[in-house]
């Protein structure tokens, strides 16, 4: 009996590569680590030491943010840059065609700028910041195109989008924690702004919709 050979038509599916939410979720590699917002850097900066040699992407909600944390990287002989809206076109496409080419490892950026930048052969995400809208956590991890890593610092704060997007996925997220990693003290100007929400249950509005349908 001859070998069934597959038709070009059967190439072309199986080479195929899906972006919708569910192929985007379980070809992606996802995990999940606790940590309050004034740790998150100091997190970050261990977490990448696993990472010096690979294309990592690191998504944050500001450009302020960007620059800080491209600044401490930067110090810690990280090769990365900050790349938003401040820089012109012609910055943020040079600083793409070296991620590209493998010369530069690590571009701190936002969502926004990210979608323009056509970046290839990212290995990992970080979710330094949890975007409010559930589409944006999936977008973020589709970019990697092929299988990936996605990792998410979640402070309390960030608990109820996290919620969202894990009953959007219909499963949890790995968490994960840091050997190393030491936490410390919220400072006390924080105390006074931001509402501590480590005791509350994680997946609270898991359980409020399920008991609605």
């Amino acid at each position: 009996m001859s070998e069934q050979k597959d038709t070009p038509e059967e190439n072309i599916e199986k080479d195929t590569i899906y972006y919708d939410q569910r192929s985007v979720a379980l070809r992606t590699t996802q995990s999940i680590y606790f940590v309050k917002e004034h740790d998150k850097a100091t997190m970050l900066g261990l977490l990448l030491n696993d990472y010096k040699e690979k294309q990592v992407v690191i998504v944050v909600k500001s450009k302020k943010k960007a620059d800080a944390l491209s600044e401490l990287l930067s110090s810690k002989e990280f090769n990365a840059t900050a790349v938003h809206g401040n820089h012109r076109e012609t910055q943020q496409q040079e600083a793409a065609g070296k991620f590209n080419d493998g010369s530069l490892h690590i571009i701190i950026t936002t969502d926004m700028i990210l979608k323009t930048l056509g970046l290839e052969n990212i290995k990992l995400v970080v979710s330094y910041d949890l975007p409010e809208l559930t589409q944006e956590y999936y977008n973020r991890l589709a970019y990697m195109k092929e299988q990936g890593e996605s990792i998410a610092l979640i402070n309390p704060e960030d608990e109820p989008y996290l919620s969202d997007i894990e009953y959007n996925m219909k499963k949890e997220i790995e968490e994960k924690t840091l050997e190393g990693f030491v936490a410390t003290d919220t400072p006390m100007h924080m105390n006074k702004t931001k509402k501590d929400r480590t005791k509350k249950p994680r997946h609270r509005k898991n359980k409020t919709k399920k008991e609605q349908e």
